[in-house]
């Protein structure tokens, strides 16, 4: 049988297309690929502009094509999606990294959010929720599988153990009980939209108590949050 002579080069449309938000698809399977891009393509606001199958070609052509947010697997021949991730997030510092991977592997995801990942998705999700997800890191967000939050929370759990010993110069800032519920439903892996739901505010209000919250902690992102949170025990693991 006739190999088909495109099946293992990246795809690229740089420059044209529609307004929306770039996205480049890394695996290094060549159907889950393909079935990715066609699930995207019925976005009106998203643009398949590159594929690649394999980290080192990731790296390389994100530099070409600039993204705004990567769809990457996290086990690939040669380079892998976590080593990948890094070189991307250093060359591109805007880039948004999205994880979508059947690793399950608290360690792989540890090492993903180490190397900049925005999120961090088990591809047993429905098709329908890629682009929301996609939506969302590009916003800023950070979108996890919740049947990963827990094992988030105990690895950092175990990272915060070693650094007990470590003398704290200040007192840890207090949040409100609302701040402490929003961290609590952020570590638990939730969208700003289901922390609305929950609590029965709007979605601006969402994202201003956790704008309160990292300003208060003096930190970066909503990862770093949950870190600090369990490290200080503001959030109990169960």
């Amino acid at each position: 049988m006739a190999e088909d002579p495109g099946s293992n080069s990246p795809t690229t449309s740089p420059g044209g297309g529609r307004d929306g938000l770039r996205v480049m698809i890394v695996d290094d399977h060549a159907l889950f690929r393909q079935g990715l891009r066609t699930v995207l393509a019925e976005e009106p606001d998203v643009e398949v502009v590159a594929e690649a199958g394999d980290g080192q070609e990731a790296v390389r052509l994100a530099q070409d094509v600039v993204p705004d947010v990567v769809l990457m697997d996290v086990r690939m021949p040669g380079r892998s999606g976590i080593e990948a991730a890094a070189r991307i997030r250093d060359a591109l510092p805007t880039c948004k990294i999205l994880m979508l991977t059947i690793s399950d592997d608290e360690v792989d995801l540890f090492d993903a959010i180490k190397a900049g990942a925005s999120g961090y998705l088990l591809k047993e999700i429905p098709v329908e929720e890629v682009a929301d997800a996609v939506r969302s890191v590009a916003a800023g967000q950070s979108r996890i599988s919740p049947s990963m939050a827990t094992k988030l929370l105990s690895e950092f759990a175990s990272m915060s153990a070693k650094e007990e010993q470590q003398e704290r110069l200040t007192p840890a800032p207090r949040l409100t009980d609302r701040e402490m519920q929003v961290l609590k439903l952020v570590a638990e892996g939730l969208s700003n939209r289901d922390i609305a739901e929950r609590l029965f505010i709007s979605e601006n209000t969402v994202k201003n108590h956790i704008r309160n919250i990292l300003e208060k902690l003096h930190l970066h992102s909503r990862m770093e949050a949950v870190v600090y949170a369990v490290r200080e025990k503001l959030l109990e693991i169960t």
